[in-house]
């Protein structure tokens, strides 16, 4: 897929910020679905010591904070801090659908393309890996695949991203989907 495709389908995709009833008390989160089309969309796996969400694999982001002008402001912020992604070789694209987590974020997923070959930098005790999904798994309408688990007290079924090293599900599962649909049609 060439970044033409990526970005054509993804700006159709592109949303203005739409709560999914997201409690009043939820934190604003912005993340950053960076796409490098040669190798896929970038992933960490968060420490394992970690206080919240230890060991998970994540995209990049974070909590927007007070002096971010925006979500894309936050999510820029947050890749360059956790994985040293220098915002000179990202193109924002537009935004997925906003997500709303059990743990109490209100995300905000950022698209964008990643220029250039970049050279990422782990941030020490936050981030243990940096990794791509591949966009062939993306594509393929065989996945992803679907899981079903307890979670307070009812039964819900999931998607679980296929990786050879990674488990990825929760909410970067759920954000996967949404960006995969975007990039299925077209």
């Amino acid at each position: 897929m060439t970044p033409d495709d990526i970005r054509r389908r993804l700006s159709h995709a592109a949303v203005s910020p739409r709560s999914q009833g997201c409690a009043s008390d939820a934190r604003a989160a912005a993340v950053l679905v960076a796409i490098e089309p040669a190798r896929g969309v970038w992933l960490t796996r968060r420490s394992a010591h970690l206080l919240h969400h230890a060991g998970q694999v994540a995209l990049p982001g974070g909590s927007v904070d007070p002096s971010d002008a925006s979500p894309e402001a936050a999510a820029l912020r947050e890749a360059w801090e956790e994985i040293g992604l220098d915002p000179a070789q990202v193109e924002l694209i537009g935004r997925l659908d906003d997500f709303a987590t059990g743990t109490g974020f209100h995300i905000t997923p950022i698209t964008a393309l990643i220029h250039g070959e970049p050279r990422f930098v782990a941030a020490p005790g936050e981030v243990a890996a940096i990794f791509p999904l591949g966009l062939d798994a993306l594509l393929d309408p065989a996945l992803p695949e679907w899981r079903r688990g307890t979670w307070h007290g009812g039964t819900r079924d999931f998607p679980v991203w296929p990786h050879p090293d990674h488990v990825i599900w929760g909410a970067t599962a759920w954000i996967l989907l949404r960006l995969a649909t975007a990039l299925r049609q077209g």
